[in-house]
């Protein structure tokens, strides 16, 4: 069974990994991005994409954590 389950990260990693580089490839115009009064080089586009994704993936769990430990400081203690 475990080596089933290895398979199938393997396989789901190794397709990630092929629709990055795809995405990559595909995306290779040159932007620039102006927010705030800060403004970046000419970029490639798939550039700001992954960027946000990547601190989309770690911004995420962690305002999961906090929600989920303000929720349990929150909850009144059973009352047994």
């Amino acid at each position: 069974m475990r080596g089933i389950k290895r398979a199938v990260v393997l396989l789901t990693v190794l397709v990630v990994a092929l629709v990055v580089i795809a995405f990559v490839l595909e995306n290779q115009q040159g932007v620039s991005l102006s927010f705030l009064g800060l403004a970046t080089g000419q970029v490639p586009v798939s550039v700001f994409v992954i960027v946000a994704l990547i601190v989309g993936m770690l911004i995420g769990p962690l305002l999961g954590v906090l929600v989920r430990t303000r929720r349990h400081k929150s909850v009144p203690v059973g009352r047994g």
